[in-house]
């Protein structure tokens, strides 16, 4: 459904740009066209829906095909009885009337005119658009997470570090294992290099603990199945929070390490996914500082920040990026090196 809401938006932006080059004849294609649906049904804007009914079955009795005769009676005929009906459809309901109106009142707003015209025209149901973006994220979603593992999977297949290890496993696996008698097909040079390849990438996948944006992913993950434990999460981080304030709050117990992990990441203000990609001695050196102690964390964030100033003052391209700062200035453009 989205793909109609995408083409009836296309349809309208096309409209309006025909109705740029027609010099403003936009009328001809909405409503009564350069008609007033009024005055071909003989009625005011005034007038009252019993009123405009009456009048149109009055007209559509006169100017009724069937009661004409000859070629030339029946075609004129037939043209106005087509008018009137499209007046009738136009003033009988009043989301259509009031659209009309404004547009009498409003000429120039072309696209407006279109938006409310095709709103009506289009009628979505909201709900099964909802659905539809829903379930789409959520494909896009999964797959673009699979893509990501799928990528540091073979990124780990291209370090000799990890390829090597994973040789040595395949090789203890095969001695150890039971030899069968019968023969082996004999695979081309090509079908041993992709058999070889996926025993590594098993080998990988089956030890190798990815976290982070490149973990593999799960079913729970995408956004339909963590909608609908929404109720769950709100309900547990609720649970969570009340009992972090009862223990650590009102009864002032110590931290534990998942409580102290916690601390230290919403001071570094990383996402759980973010401070999981962190390697493991480098979350036990944060641990080993207590850095979830407020001024443990000050202190050492003052020192990655003079550390990291360090690096740059003795980095050589910045050393001559801050010599032509200070002989050129910011706003001078030369064409010099």
């Amino acid at each position: 459904m989205t793909t109609a809401v995408h083409r009836s938006r296309w349809i309208i932006f096309i409209l309006g740009l025909c109705t740029i080059q027609s010099n403003g004849h936009y009328l001809d294609q909405f409503y009564c066209g350069q008609d007033n649906c009024y005055e071909l049904l003989g009625v005011t804007r005034e007038s009252t829906k019993q009123e405009i009914a009456k009048n149109y079955r009055q007209l559509a009795r006169k100017y009724h095909p069937d009661v004409h005769h000859g070629v030339e009676q029946k075609q004129v005929a037939e043209e106005l009885f087509k008018k009137i009906a499209t007046a009738y459809e136009v003033l009988k309901d009043e989301e259509s009337r009031n659209d009309y109106n404004y547009m009498l009142d409003n000429p120039q707003e072309y696209y407006s005119h279109f938006y409310r015209y095709y709103r009506r025209k289009t009628k979505i149901d909201v709900r099964l658009v909802v659905v539809v973006t829903i379930s789409i994220i959520s494909c896009i979603q999964y797959i673009s997470r699979w893509q990501r593992y799928d990528t540091a999977i073979k990124y780990f297949m291209s370090l000799p570090k990890y390829r090597n290890k994973a040789l040595e496993m395949i090789n203890q696996s095969q001695s150890n294992g039971s030899t069968s008698g019968g023969k082996r097909i004999k695979l081309s040079k090509a079908e041993q290099k992709k058999e070889h390849d996926e025993q590594i990438r098993k080998v990988i996948e089956n030890n190798m603990d990815i976290q982070g944006a490149y973990a593999k992913p799960e079913i729970k993950d995408i956004l339909w199945i963590q909608l609908f434990l929404l109720p769950y999460t709100i309900g547990r981080y609720c649970c969570w929070a009340g009992r972090w304030i009862w223990k650590f709050t009102i009864l002032k117990q110590p931290y534990g390490r998942e409580e102290q992990l916690y601390i230290i990441r919403r001071n570094m203000k990383l996402t759980s996914v973010q401070f999981d990609a962190i390697e493991t001695e480098t979350v036990d050196m944060f641990l080993k500082q207590e850095l979830w102690i407020t001024s443990n964390f000050e202190r050492w964030k003052t020192e990655q920040e003079n550390e990291k100033k360090k690096q740059m003052a003795d980095n050589p391209r910045y050393k001559a990026y801050r010599r032509y700062m200070k002989n050129h200035g910011p706003g001078r453009l030369t064409f010099e090196e």
